[in-house]
């Protein structure tokens, strides 16, 4: 008897964990990090009198158990140079075991008064930790890898924490 009931518990609990990625859920989120790379994210810095700021989110629908697919749409400044950035994201987002997400996605940037524009093939992971039934955090690696080498060469590593709503 003591074994059914721990039996019942535990799979009580694993479905439960996992009923905020369902096939038909919606998942709204964004996330802090710098605005190095064409970013959905909220952020912002300050030096020697010039500041950066960014705003975005990201939205996604489970099309399956575990995966998303996303877009996101965010919006940076500089007030120095007074620049502007309009930054789209379409990707995918995959919760392994449940609480592991892993994305890949196509970042892309629109740089006022520039000819040539950033844009990343992104890869993620990280962990989710759900607080209640609706609400997860989710500190992540990213790596973005340059899809115009005419903008840079360089590919950016990130370190970001992430905050998501499920329903």
């Amino acid at each position: 008897m003591k074994k059914l009931f721990l039996t019942a518990i535990a799979v009580v609990t694993l479905t439960t964990v996992n009923a905020q990625t369902d096939q038909g859920s919606f998942l709204i989120e964004t996330n802090i990090a710098n605005q190095m790379v064409g970013t959905t994210s909220f952020s912002f810095n300050s030096v020697d009198g010039e500041s950066n700021y960014g705003i975005g989110v990201d939205g996604g629908y489970f099309i399956v158990d575990d995966l998303a697919i996303k877009v996101g749409l965010g919006f940076a400044g500089e007030s120095e140079t007074d620049s502007s950035i309009f930054s789209y994201r379409i990707g995918a987002k995959y919760y392994l075991l449940g609480n592991i997400p892993l994305t890949v996605d196509y970042t892309g940037a629109s740089i006022k008064d520039f000819d040539e524009n950033p844009s990343w093939i992104g890869l993620g992971a990280g962990y989710a930790i759900f607080l209640g039934s609706n609400v997860s955090v989710e500190p992540g690696l990213r790596y973005n890898l340059t899809a115009n080498k005419d903008f840079t060469e360089e590919n950016v590593f990130q370190f970001n924490i992430g905050f998501a709503l499920h329903f």
